[in-house]
């Protein structure tokens, strides 16, 4: 195998060997906890322009399939499709900028797979590195934080300085507006399961990952997927019965269109229910600020504790950025009054806040969960239980 190298911005260099595509490519290096779901972290669009450093030692095991992929829907052709349909000739685009692993598995061993992680990163052009002792990595970023890295290989390998002026003149993930460049450009619709659909929202795409459609489709659910960039007028002509904001990648203090569109919405009196991103534009529209993390959230263990309810739940989670806020704190919104509904029990940080009407929440963990845990999919079952109530 030849020889690749990450570069860190502090000036860290660790060499391993060339995995995936050869080549160079730059990002933001963070760190994901999961153990599993290797091919869901690397087709979330929220790691969009991120290089990600796998703590679990052993990546690869399972092979590639066409089936766990989370960027499948709103990559086809199609208008509309059942939200079981897949493509067995889309093995999901992969979003992350490049992937660092310890001890990528020799053999697949997974019925489903229909060809490897390796050839899948190459053939996509994604430039990876393995080898490394990604323990190390994760403490300097852990102690330091996230920062701008490079991954280098063949051709693209230079003098450290060369490589090391390349990665920091790459810009940061502070101020960086990424939603347009992950979500659809057109419309699309995921039909309820049975086609009988006894609800309809519309669902603002920033990076949608694949499983949330799914979610509301088995709830009975019409899921109409607009793009980043649509208005009020748009959303209306849905004539839905609720409003989804998605998951997405980048800061959300550059997101003002989303957050006006939110404003909108939420004046309307039809009900809200965002995650991740989404949780960062709501609390925006609340007039809270964002801040982006040292390290970020990352990983399918991370413990969420409701402050109404005390209750807690493990979640999936993949955010740099928060609102800022404290556990059980009630505020004024231009809505009514609102509070802080969910915390980190690691941390504190703010995951969560929803108006105390109930007409509009949103978490900051993913209760789509893919791939798990599913300690949170009752909030689907909430947002279901809200727009019925409200067109009742």
């Amino acid at each position: 195998m030849s020889k690749a190298v990450l570069v860190l911005e502090n000036g860290q260099v660790y060499t391993g060997r060339a995995y995936g595509a050869t080549g160079e490519t730059l990002g933001e290096a963070v760190f994901c906890t999961a153990m599993t779901g290797y091919q869901e972290t690397l087709t979330d669009p929220s790691y969009h322009r991120q290089i990600v450093v796998a703590t679990a030692p052993q990546i690869g095991n399972t092979g590639w399939n066409t089936e766990d992929s989370e960027s499948l829907l709103g990559k086809r052709s199609a208008v509309r499709w059942s939200a079981d349909f897949i493509d067995h000739d889309d093995p999901g685009k992969i979003w992350v900028a490049g992937y660092a692993v310890r001890n990528p598995t020799r053999r697949v061993s997974n019925w489903r797979a229909g060809s490897t992680l390796e050839g899948e990163l190459a053939d996509q052009g994604v430039v990876s590195i393995s080898g490394i002792d990604t323990r190390a990595v994760v403490r300097v970023l852990r102690d330091t934080g996230s920062m701008r890295a490079g991954i280098f290989s063949g051709d693209a390998l230079r003098s450290v300085d060369e490589m090391l002026d390349a990665v920091r003149a790459q810009p940061s993930m502070a101020g960086a507006d990424l939603a347009a460049e992950v979500s659809t450009t057109e419309p699309y619709v995921v039909e309820a399961a049975g086609g009988q659909a006894k609800l309809r929202v519309a669902a603002l795409d920033m990076g949608i990952k694949a499983n949330t459609p799914r979610m509301l489709a088995a709830r009975g659910v019409e899921v109409h997927v607009l793009p980043s960039n649509a208005t009020l007028a748009d959303i209306r002509s849905v004539n839905p019965d609720g409003f989804f904001l998605s998951n997405g990648p980048g800061d959300p203090a550059t997101a003002d269109a989303a957050v006006a569109l939110t404003s909108e919405v939420i004046d309307s009196g039809l009900p809200t229910f965002g995650i991740c991103f989404g949780n960062q534009i709501m609390g925006r529209a609340f007039g809270r600020d964002t801040y982006k993390l040292k390290f970020g959230h990352r990983g399918i263990n991370i413990p969420v504790l409701d402050t109404v309810t005390g209750r807690v739940a493990i979640t999936s989670q993949n955010h740099g950025f928060a609102i800022a806020g404290e556990a059980g704190e009630e505020f004024d919104t231009a809505f009514g009054r609102a509070r802080v509904s969910h915390v980190c029990a690691n941390d504190g940080v703010v995951e969560g806040v929803e108006l105390i009407s109930g007409q509009a929440f949103s978490v900051q963990y993913h209760p789509e969960a893919a791939s798990g845990p599913h300690d949170a999919a009752n909030l689907f079952d909430k947002f279901v239980s809200t727009m019925e109530g409200t067109r009742s």
